[in-house]
């Protein structure tokens, strides 16, 4: 079958936090966060066609995981844009979903700024930045950072959002063992939190070891919850280490883990190994975009 010249082609990048801060809770239920988020060039894939009618497809490895069309941020995206620029969402999204599902990696939120992304390409609007971030906070919290799709420091609820140039384009190497884990679970068992505003900002222009030797002074507060409830996240970590990572740590509320590699060939080969004794986990080779 030809390919639709009218279709937009988007890409939804993994989102990764290199370190995940958590303050207290705020009176509108909320903690306040501090992060340094990357996005990797492995992510979700969205076709957008037009169509008499809203329509939303999923396929990949990890489509059939998804909640029904009227929960899935892709839906809530279009509609909320749609109401916004006066256009009724007649459109066909397909997802191809590559990303493990509610796994730490931004996933959904990464899906709904992608489906942003391309709506405004797709009908042609001239819409100010400020009025987009505003609908994508609407989406969720992470959903701001994920429309720049950039190396970010996060602060807030994750709506505050700066960008940090001059990181390398760093290996990585990204492993899910499967495992599901309760955000609010995670939250309720946080303990003893050093708490928001003692992190700084990278140095511009970092080697790759200059960025692990910046690992040392931050952390993510939710990795020991969360390594409590799943002990399967512990042994994804420690498969990371053992196989030559400069450094590893738990992305988001997990389960979704990393390690930080000096170059390509040492991470595909750990990817390769990690893969190889846990076929049933989620292991790709990455990179920071």
């Amino acid at each position: 079958m030809a390919a639709n010249p009218d279709a937009v082609k988007v890409f939804a990048p993994a989102k990764i936090n290199l370190f995940l801060h958590v303050g207290e809770r705020r009176s509108d239920g909320y903690h306040d966060l501090e992060s340094l988020v990357v996005f990797a060039d492995v992510g979700d894939e969205l076709l957008i066609e037009p169509a008499k009618s809203f329509s939303l497809a999923l396929d990949g490895p990890f489509g059939g995981k998804l909640a029904n069309e009227q929960d899935n941020l892709i839906a809530k995206a279009a509609r909320a844009l749609g109401a916004k620029a006066g256009r009724s969402p007649d459109v066909r999204i397909t997802l191809t979903k590559n990303l493990p599902v509610a796994s730490g990696i931004g996933g959904g939120s990464a899906d709904a700024a992608a489906t942003l992304r391309g709506l405004v390409q797709f009908w042609d609007i001239k819409m100010p930045h400020d009025e987009l971030h505003t609908i994508a906070e609407s989406l969720g919290s992470d959903v701001p950072a994920c429309l720049l799709s950039e190396t970010l420091w996060m602060t807030g609820r994750g709506e505050g959002i700066e960008p940090v140039p001059g990181l390398p384009p760093a290996p990585l190497v990204l492993v899910n063992p499967g495992v599901a884990v309760s955000t609010a679970r995670i939250f309720a068992n946080l303990k003893n939190r050093v708490g928001v505003g003692q992190a700084t900002k990278p140095k511009t222009d970092l080697s790759v070891l200059a960025l692990a030797d910046y690992f040392k002074s931050n952390r993510n507060d939710l990795e020991k919850p969360a390594r409590e409830i799943a002990p399967a996240i512990d042994e994804a970590l420690q498969a990371i280490s053992h196989s030559g990572a400069l450094r590893t740590r738990m992305s988001g509320s997990g389960a979704t883990c990393f390690g930080l590699f000096a170059d390509d060939k040492s991470a595909e080969a750990a990817a390769a190994k990690i893969a190889g004794d846990h076929p049933d986990w989620w292991v790709k080779k990455a990179r920071i975009q």
